[in-house]
């Protein structure tokens, strides 16, 4: 019988092929879980010249309508439902970062009561969003 040379051959090169795929399909898998992330309401923003981000991780997003709804991270909450769950969040996380996302065309005094509520809690860090400018 004759044998073939292959066989007898010690195995001296790695097939990478499946270890590439595994990172690939991670890859995948980490740009969709961090662009997935809870953005809020669709909320039409004023404009700002310099707007800087505080988009950190465990910020809290509140956002006012422009019929004067608030939310919370994107889940409808009252202004009594809102100052106990800042309450609730203050208690676990002290530095907690707000950002108040009040549509263009919201009520003053809305977004007024919303500043109030952070301040009664205790909130230090608030930022309000704006979309920024390109220059053309």
């Amino acid at each position: 019988m004759a044998k073939v040379q292959d066989e007898d051959k010690p195995y001296d090169d790695i097939n990478i092929t499946p270890m590439l795929d595994l990172a690939y399909v991670l890859m995948v898998i980490f740009i969709l879980m961090t662009t997935a992330s809870v953005q809020g309401m669709r909320v039409d923003l004023p404009t700002a010249s310099s707007a800087t981000s505080l988009a950190v991780p465990r910020t809290k997003v509140i956002s006012v309508s422009e019929n004067g709804a608030v939310s919370i991270d994107a889940i409808p909450v009252s202004l009594a439902e809102l100052e106990q769950r800042l309450r609730d969040l203050k208690a676990t996380q002290p530095d907690l970062p707000v950002v108040l996302r009040g549509e263009r065309t919201a009520h003053y005094e809305k977004v007024m009561a919303v500043l109030d509520i952070c301040a009664r809690v205790g909130i230090q860090s608030i930022g309000l969003a704006a979309q920024r400018v390109v220059a053309r």
